[in-house]
C-alpha cells in the first residue's frame, strides 16, 4: 500500500505531506486542517502499537511552525526529550512506518539517525539537547556556517539541571539558537494584544538592543547620577516586561525571551520563531501546550495524559486492550507501602517517575513522606543521602537506564558515607520497545564497582517483596533492588537456601552449577530440564543477592564440574564477571562460562524477539550447557569432583 492510499483514511492533505516542504507551501486554513488529520493519524497509529500518545499531540501546531520557519535537515532541530518527535517524523517521510512503531522492522519512538537525515541525535534521555545545541551552535560559528539550531524542550525536561548548565554556557557564548519551551505543565496564559506583540519584537531588534548599550554607556559616564538613573530606567523597563511576560529569569540569564504564545496557534508560534531565527543571539520562545490536547481520553486522563500506553489501547477510551496482569512494578508498589505502613522513617523519591515506578501509591497515602525531584537523577540520589544523614531510610525509585546518570553521586556521595539508601531500579535488563537508549543493561556492571553497595535481583513476586525488605532492613550502606517489566511470572520455590543462595533445582549428578540471576530463574529450571535429558546432572541457584559475591555461591561452584552463568545484564563486568574473580580469588578451578548481554547498542523489539538474538533462550542456553560439558576432559565414568574425592580415599 502506498503512503498516499495508506494515509486516504486519516486527509487528503496528510497524504500529500512527503517532506517539510510540502507544508511550507500550506494557507493558514489548510494548516487547520492538516493538524486536524495528523492528530487522527496518531491516534488510529499508535493505538494499535502503543506508544507516547499525550506529548505528540501536544505538539502537532508547534513542529508545523517549525518545519514552516526552518529548513531541515540544514537547520537542525534537536527534540528534548525524543518521545515528542513523532509529529515531526510524519513531516519528514517517515507515515508508512508507523504501522510498526516501535516494533521490530519499524519506526524507533526516539529520533534515530538510521530513519532520516532530519534527525541528529537519538536522545531519549532527558534534559541533553541544550548541550548538544549549544555545541553544534558554537561549531557552526566557528565554521563559518549560516544554519540555524533549535532545541525544542519540554514535556519536564526543563527540569533536569543539564538544561541549566546549558543555558549558562549558551549565554556566555551568545550564538545563533532558538530554545522552544514546550510548556505543557504549568497554565501560563499566552499573551495576546497589541503590547504584548510590539514588547515581543522590540525585544528582539538589534537596534534596541544598540540603544539601551548607548543609553547605559552615556548614563554610566555621568558623574553622579548617571549610573543610579540608569539603573532606575532598566529598573522600569523590566517591571514593565515582568508585567506581560514571566520571562526575567532567562533574560537575567542573558538570553532573550519571547512568550508566552500559544503553542496550538501556528500563525502565532510561526511568528515568533521568525522573530527568534532572524535576532542573532540566542533566544527562548515560550510555547504553552496542552498534553494530549484534541484527544478527550488523554485530555481527561489526570495522571500523565495518556503519556505512553505501552501496548495497544482503545481509541475510544484509551483503555488498554491487554487483559490486566500483576506487573513487577505493582508488587513492589505493594510492598512498599505495607513497609511504609510499618516504617515511619521509610521515605520516597523518585524522578518524574511517580505512576510508572509505582512510588505514586506511596504518594497516595503519605503525600509527606514522597518528593518527586523532577528529571534529576543526580539530585535525587544526593538528596536521598541528605535524608538518610538526616535519619530516615529513603527509597530511590528509577528506571535502570537512569540510574547511570547519578553513578558519581551513588559513588562518592551515598556508599562513601556508608548511608542506607535503597535504589529501586524499575526496567531492569532488555525492556523491549523503547530502545538501546531504555536497556537496564548496565547497572550490575557499572554499579558493581561501588564499594560497600549490594544488589539484589529477585526472580519472582515473593524474592521482590522478601528481598525489598532485606534492603530497607540494612543501615550501613546503600542497596539496590533490580526487577525487569512487564507481567510477573509464577513464584518459583527454593528447594533449599544455602546462606543467601536459593537452590531451585538438583540432581545426583554435580556435573553443572547453574547461576541464574534474577528474572532468569525459570530458565534456568527449563535449562536444566533439557540438559537433564541428555545424561548430565544440573544445579540451578538464584544467588538472590549478587553483589557482593556470595561466598556460598563459590563454595557450590567448587562442587561442579562447570559453572555457567546467565543474566539479564552486560558481560563486561557483570555478575559472571564478579563470580569468576571470586573464584580464582578462593582458588576454584571449575571452568566458568557467563552468558550475558554484549555490550553494543541492541535495537528495538520485543524482549523475547532480542532476548532470542542475543542466544538467551532456554533452547540456546541448554544446546550451550550441553556443548561445553560433553567437551570436558573427564574420567571415563564421568566421575564428579566429589565422587573423585570419595574414589581416592
Amino acid at each position: 500500500m502506498s503512503v498516499e492510499e495508506d494515509t486516504a483514511n486519516h486527509g487528503r492533505l496528510l497524504g500529500t505531506v512527503r517532506g517539510p516542504q510540502d507544508v511550507k507551501r500550506m494557507s493558514g486554513e489548510e494548516l487547520d486542517v492538516l493538524a486536524a488529520e495528523i492528530r487522527d493519524f496518531l491516534i488510529t497509529k499508535v493505538s494499535r502499537t502503543g506508544g507516547h500518545v499525550g506529548p505528540n499531540l501536544g505538539v502537532v501546531e508547534l513542529t508545523l511552525a517549525m518545519h514552516r520557519v526552518f529548513d531541515s535537515p540544514r537547520d537542525r532541530l534537536l527534540f528534548d526529550t525524543g518521545h515528542q518527535a513523532y509529529v515531526h517524523k510524519i513531516l519528514t517521510g517517515r507515515q508508512a512506518g508507523f504501522d510498526k512503531l516501535r516494533q521490530r522492522g519499524g519506526l524507533s519512538g526516539y529520533p534515530s539517525q538510521a530513519e532520516s537525515e532530519h534527525d541528529l541525535i537519538e536522545n531519549s534521555h532527558a534534559s541533553t539537547a541544550l548541550s548538544y545545541a549549544d555545541g553544534l551552535a558554537k561549531a557552526y560559528a566557528l565554521r563559518g556556517e549560516a544554519r540555524s539550531v533549535v532545541a525544542v524542550v519540554g514535556d519536564g525536561a526543563l527540569t533536569g539541571g543539564m538544561c541549566w548548565e546549558a543555558l549558562n554556557n549558551i549565554a556566555t557564548a551568545g550564538n545563533s539558537l532558538v530554545i522552544v519551551v514546550n510548556d505543557n505543565g504549568r497554565s501560563y496564559s499566552p499573551t495576546i494584544g497589541g503590547l504584548a506583540d510590539h514588547l515581543s519584537s522590540l525585544r528582539l531588534n538589534p537596534g534596541y538592543e544598540k540603544v539601551l548599550d548607548t543609553v547605559k554607556d552615556a548614563l554610566g559616564s555621568t558623574p553622579l547620577v548617571g549610573k543610579p538613573m540608569y539603573e532606575v530606567l532598566h529598573a522600569v523597563k523590566k517591571g514593565i516586561k515582568d508585567a506581560v511576560a514571566p520571562q526575567a529569569m532567562f533574560e537575567d540569564l542573558g538570553i532573550k525571551y519571547v512568550g508566552p504564545v500559544d503553542g496550538h496557534d501556528v500563525a502565532a508560534v510561526e511568528a515568533a520563531l521568525r522573530a527568534a531565527k532572524n535576532f542573532g543571539g540566542p533566544v527562548i520562545v515560550h510555547a504553552v501546550t496542552r498534553k494530549g490536547y484534541g484527544y478527550r481520553p488523554a485530555e481527561e486522563d489526570e495522571a500523565d495524559c495518556l503519556h505512553g500506553p505501552g501496548s495497544a489501547f482503545d481509541v475510544e477510551t484509551g483503555a488498554l486492550l491487554a487483559a490486566p496482569s500483576v506487573k513487577w512494578t505493582h508488587v513492589f508498589a505493594d510492598e512498599l507501602l505495607a513497609i511504609a505502613d510499618e516504617r515511619p522513617d521509610v521515605v520516597g523519591i523518585t524522578a518524574a517517575m511517580a505512576e510508572p515506578t509505582g512510588i505514586a501509591k506511596l504518594a497516595r497515602k503519605y503525600p509527606e513522606r514522597v518528593y518527586d525531584v523532577g528529571i534529576a537523577e543526580q539530585h535525587a540520589a544526593t538528596s536521598a543521602a541528605g535524608l538518610a544523614l538526616g535519619g530516615l531510610h529513603p527509597v530511590v525509585a528509577v528506571y535502570a537506564t537512569f540510574l547511570n546518570r547519578a553513578f558519581d553521586q551513588v559513588l562518592l556521595d551515598v556508599a562513601m558515607h556508608k548511608l542506607p539508601v535503597t535504589f529501586v531500579l524499575d526496567r531492569a535488563g532488555i525492556t523491549g520497545p523503547d530502545g538501546p537508549s531504555h536497556y537496564g543493561i548496565w547497572d550490575m556492571s557499572v554499579f558493581g564497582v561501588v564499594p560497600g553497595l549490594r544488589i539484589a535481583a529477585p526472580r519472582d513476586a515473593a524474592t521482590l517483596r522478601e528481598e525489598l525488605r532485606e534492603a530497607v532492613a540494612v543501615d550501613n550502606g546503600p542497596t539496590v533492588v533490580r526487577f525487569p517489566t512487564g507481567a510477573v511470572a509464577a513464584d518459583l520455590p527454593a528447594l533449599r537456601r544455602v546462606g543467601p543462595v536459593d537452590v531451585l533445582a538438583e540432581s545426583a549428578r554435580t556435573d553443572v552449577l547453574l547461576v541464574a540471576v534474577g528474572s532468569f530463574g525459570q530458565l534456568g529450571m527449563e535449562v536444566a530440564a533439557r540438559v537433564a535429558e541428555q545424561g548430565y546432572g544440573v544445579t540451578v541457584v538464584d544467588p538472590r543477592w549478587v553483589r557482593p559475591v556470595p561466598a556460598e555461591l563459590v563454595e557450590l561452584a567448587a562442587q561442579h564440574r562447570l559453572v555457567v552463568s546467565v543474566e539479564d545484564g552486560v558481560r563486561v563486568g557483570g555478575v559472571g564477571d564478579a563470580l569468576g574473580q571470586a573464584m580464582r580469588d578462593a582458588d576454584v578451578r571449575v571452568p566458568l562460562k557467563d552468558l550475558g548481554v554484549p555490550a553494543d547498542w541492541h535495537p528495538h523489539g520485543t524482549r523475547a524477539q532480542i532476548l532470542a538474538d542475543l542466544g538467551l533462550t532456554a533452547q540456546d542456553v541448554a544446546r550451550n550447557v550441553t556443548g561445553w560439558i560433553s567437551g570436558l576432559d573427564a574420567t571415563p565414568d564421568r566421575l564428579t569432583p566429589a565422587s573423585k574425592a570419595s574414589a581416592q580415599n
